[in-house]
């Protein structure tokens, strides 16, 4: 085989710079297109990203890391892991992503500490793993027409089962790889990459020695080409040394997150120095004392993670402040920094130097938030004023965002509707959303957030600090996009952002109407962050801008005040060391947005798609009255685990994320199941998510049905 590049990137963008996959794939679901279109628009994207890696002088281009949907489900289809009842649907693929009517989706959940989010495999003992290599071998090929040799790229076995939660399946599923690298050496392929991120948490023996099985059996392999095995998201600890005794060639290290690695003799590091995760510039001096911090046979520079997680091209945003725009690097710009590096390195050893010290700076001390009083106060003085019925209805908060609304944000960013205009057009479809709601019979009412682009941009372009971009687009899943904001500076709040629509919805209903708030994790989780200051301090600073939002709501009259956090468990550390210290500050930071309201104000929090079952006793912590969760993509599997909850639970009833809807026998089993786990009047009902994402037709006919299981149900509980 021969050397491994000198310059690399583990992963691409791949939705497109002007979200061209999004479009094609919306045009494909709704019947507007088929098949052979959306095909072409993956090609034309994976031509335009090895040309232009190629352009900018990167040696080692990667290859099937575009995914019309996941890269996580392209592996559980390239391994045969497709489960049964899905085989039999016009498309599979979709159909286990989306669901179909009659047909649930597959469970959905973060990747590590990203806001990423992937489908998770389903793998039983009656699983039977056949290879199907026609993905990355059509990729290869396509490349090799194109003039560019390729990196596979493929989901480690060790992390592919270990997300399935079927560990114990390692010795069948090797068949499969050790058949897919014989068939990409047969195709002439020089390495291949297998991702294998969950090596950077805290593994057990037994997952070590999973690790060693796995790779000394790989690695052994009669015919195969160089195996590179990646790492990232932080230090790969105890999994380094492991590796290094297996057969395999290359390691790559994430040298942004994780520490310094030692002496790996006979191996090429591939190393981690530019940020996968961020959109900072890289300090040269600090990226090649990390370098010459290695010792290997060979080093590569490399990002530290796939660049799936930053935009395409700070040059799309020209109405950025300069003085910003020279501070900011997007994915062309860092692996122009890749490639700049590595012809620095490849000068000799001179660029190696001790590594600067970090720049010291001083903690904000903790701020002790106000004491609410005890939650049975608390929720004897909600119930008084709210008056609400056992088992109440609600929604978490945006309704759908139609066409007219985005063309008419569109159209005041261009100048061509007058603000007034636009205003006017909100207030209508305001109303729309609460007449909706009232002629379905919700209990407690949202005003559908037409007004929002983004339940955190949409913060960010009101809060000092804060700069938006106009096409800095990152995939969240699937077609699923959002503009992460740009935290540069210090925050503050210069008036009340959200009072006037929740005060205008309030206006039009007897009924109680939330007002809607982003919490100061999430917003700062989704927010590409400043690195001058520590993390804590800077979720404290937005913390204090929320609490200024929930008074002038609860001044104006607003009676539930819901703060949403569905980042808190996405940001909990991948090592547990590190856990408890990041827990206690997040928790405090909710709590120092919340606490200062009254008791009859009642509180309530949302968190979705992320493993919440892992830090219950920090949702807890938060000491909302509610918690809205998700629960029915994944079949309820949350309810095992909040038996001793104390206060309001809503585990959600309807998936928002698939365009199936749901019958209301089966919200009434989801509710059934919930009323086995928690007392009745602890119990709220609502969708898995906000409603953003789909259609009114979808919506209402989905609510309806949740509306007639709880009615139902509420029959059958009255005395």
């Amino acid at each position: 085989m021969s050397p491994f590049p000198t310059s690399t990137v583990l992963g691409y963008p791949r939705i497109g710079p002007r979200r061209e996959l999004k479009r094609a794939l919306e045009s494909y679901w709704d019947g507007r297109s088929g098949r052979a279109e959306l095909e072409r628009t993956g090609a034309e994207i994976r031509e335009r990203t090895w040309r232009r890696l190629a352009e900018l002088g990167l040696e080692g281009l990667p290859s099937n890391t575009f995914s019309l949907y996941d890269h996580v489900l392209d592996t559980a289809v390239l391994l045969g892991a497709v489960p049964e009842r899905y085989r039999a649907a016009e498309d599979p693929y979709f159909a286990m992503a989306r669901g179909t009517e009659g047909l649930a989706p597959l469970r959905m959940t973060k990747w590590f500490d990203t806001n990423y989010h992937y489908i998770v495999p389903e793998i039983g003992p009656e699983t039977v793993f056949k290879l199907d290599a026609a993905k990355p071998l059509a990729e290869v090929r396509e490349a090799r027409a194109l003039g560019y040799e390729t990196r596979p790229v493929v989901v480690g076995p060790v992390t592919f089962l270990l997300l399935a939660g079927a560990p114990e399946r390692l010795e069948d599923v090797l068949g499969c790889y050790e058949e897919l690298l014989a068939a990409l050496a047969a195709e002439g392929v020089e390495w291949v990459q297998l991702d294998e991120p969950a090596l950077v948490g805290d593994r057990t023996p037994e997952e070590l020695a999973a690790v060693r099985l796995a790779y000394d059996r790989l690695g052994s392999a009669a015919v195969r080409p160089g195996l590179f095995v990646a790492s990232y998201f932080g230090d790969l600890g105890p999994a380094l040394p492991v590796l290094a005794g297996t057969p395999v060639e290359a390691i790559g290290v994430d040298l942004v997150r994780g520490g310094a690695v030692p002496d790996l003799p006979g191996k090429t590091v591939v190393a981690g120095v530019v940020s996968g995760r961020d959109v900072w510039r890289t300090a040269p001096e600090r990226a090649l004392a990390a370098l010459g911090g290695v010792h290997a046979d060979r080093v590569t520079v490399s990002t530290s993670c796939s660049l799936l997680h930053v935009p395409y091209d700070v040059a799309a945003e020209p109405d950025l402040d300069p003085a910003l725009r020279a501070r900011l690097a997007f994915a062309e710009q860092k692996v122009a920094e890749v490639v700049a590096l590595a012809l620095t390195v490849a000068e000799g050893p001179d660029f190696r130097g001790p590594v600067p010290a970090a720049p010291s700076v001083p903690l904000t001390a903790p701020v002790a938030p106000e004491e609410r009083a005890p939650y049975p106060v608390r929720a004897a003085a909600q119930a008084a004023h709210l008056g609400l019925p056992v088992l109440p209805i609600t929604t978490i908060g945006s309704f759908p965002q139609t066409g007219e609304l985005r063309a008419a944000r569109a159209a005041v960013v261009a100048g061509t509707l007058s603000e007034e205009d636009y205003e006017r057009r909100v207030e209508a479809e305001i109303e729309r959303v609460v007449r909706v709601q009232e002629r379905l019979g919700l209990d407690v009412l949202v005003h559908g957030e037409p007004e929002r682009n983004d339940m955190v941009q949409y913060f960010a372009e009101h809060l000092d600090g804060f700069a938006v971009t106009s096409n800095g687009w990152v995939q969240s899943y699937g077609s699923r996009c959002t503009r992460p904001p740009i935290l540069h500076g210090d925050v503050g709040r210069p008036g009340p952002i959200t009072v006037r629509w929740a005060s205008y919805a309030q206006s039009l209903t007897a009924k109680p109407v939330k007002g809607m708030l982003t919490g100061p994790v999430t917003i700062v989780a989704w927010s590409f962050v400043r690195d001058d200051l520590p993390l804590r301090d800077v979720v404290f600073q937005v913390a204090d801008a929320v609490r200024a939002e929930v008074r002038d709501l609860e001044a104006a009259g607003v009676s539930i005040i819901q703060v949403d956090e569905p980042a808190l468990r996405e940001l909990l550390p991948l090592r547990r060391a590190a856990q408890a210290d990041y827990l206690e500050w997040a928790v405090a930071a909710y709590r120092r947005a919340t606490s200062g309201a009254a008791d009859r104000t009642q509180i309530h929090t949302h968190l979705c798609y992320s493993d919440a079952d892992q830090i219950l006793a920090a949702i807890d912590g938060l000491d909302a009255d509610v918690t809205t969760i998700e629960s029915a993509r994944s079949g309820a599997r949350i309810l095992g685990a909040v038996r001793a909850f104390g206060r309001g639970l809503g585990p959600g009833v309807y998936d928002i994320h698939s365009p199936r809807v749901p019958g209301a026998d089966e919200v009434e089993d989801l509710l059934r199941r919930t009323l086995a786990a928690l007392p009745a009047e602890r119990i709220w009902v609502n969708p898995d998510c906000g409603l953003k994402t789909r259609t009114y037709e979808q919506v209402e006919a989905s609510l309806a049905h949740v509306v007639e299981a709880t009615r139902r149900l509420r029959a059958e509980l009255q005395p």
